[in-house]
């Protein structure tokens, strides 16, 4: 497929369906917790300060899969890792209504997450091949708006449900939708070839040990954590920021491409 020429109709509305599916799903997924934390708390009779950790363990496996799986999509091809990432979130998802406990829960939120972000990491990248180029601003901005409202409309959500059904179909929810969103896909997605390069593990630790500990790092801050304690993580997260930014000038394709910071709009824009 000539990826200038993008997808023919009808498969471009289908494709593009997909993704705004998708990604509404991942995008509602961290706005609704927030919402339904103090349900969720006194119903798996988990402390405020626990409880916490359903909205954390979602966010922070994100953060640390973005730029990991990327890369992946740019070597296997950006289909498979957004199918992939819509598959676990939807299987994860049920995971979260049936959870008994706090813990079962986070759990599920951690592998929520890593779906979620399969869906985030490579979107974009698949507008640009569901397109035509001289449309290329137009699906972006399809995608940008889709994923504004989600964010905007997630409490208003979360509340609805919550007024009417248990906290556990603010995920249950998600299952039809997604098995929906994954058999429309499996036809409607275009396939890139994707690189065959070898992927970069030692950049993806780096990666994700870095916003792990940084986020981590914030966080204890936010909450009263032991200051040393705090300060030695924060240490720990530049150290691991110093090797990482080195480890990357020297790949030919590089986890994160750090040589673009030299272009000024993009630099401000970061």
């Amino acid at each position: 497929m000539d990826s200038d020429q993008g997808l023919p109709l009808p498969q471009r509305y289908w494709a593009i369906t997909v993704v705004a599916l998708g990604v509404t799903l991942a995008v509602l997924d961290g706005a609704i917790a927030n919402v339904s934390l103090p349900t969720i708390a006194r119903t798996l009779h988990a402390s405020p300060t626990d409880s916490i950790w359903v909205v954390n363990a979602y966010q922070l496996t994100i953060t640390m899969s973005l730029l990991p799986l990327a890369s992946l999509g740019d070597r296997i091809g950006y289909r498979c890792v957004y199918l992939s990432g819509l598959a676990l979130f939807t299987a994860s998802s049920f995971a979260c209504a049936l959870s008994g406990s706090l813990a079962e829960l986070t759990l599920a939120r951690v592998i929520q997450g890593c779906g979620a972000a399969g869906l985030m990491s490579v979107n974009t990248a698949l507008i640009r091949h569901i397109y035509p180029y001289k449309q290329l601003g137009r699906g972006v901005s399809i995608n940008a708006t889709v994923i504004a409202i989600s964010s905007v409309i997630g409490p208003t959500v979360a509340s609805g449900v919550l007024a009417v059904a248990p906290w556990r179909w603010l995920f249950a929810i998600n299952v039809p939708i997604g098995i929906a969103a994954v058999s429309i896909g499996l036809r409607a997605l275009p396939r890139n070839p994707g690189h065959r390069q070898p992927y970069d593990y030692v950049s993806a630790a780096m990666n994700a040990l870095f916003f792990g500990i940084a986020i981590v790092a914030v966080d204890g801050l936010g909450h009263g954590k032991h200051r040393p304690f705090v300060i030695g993580e924060f240490a720990i997260a530049a150290i691991v920021y110093y090797f990482f930014v080195r480890h990357q000038l020297h790949q030919a394709a590089p986890l994160l491409p750090v040589d673009m910071l030299r272009i000024p709009v993009f630099a401000l824009s970061i």
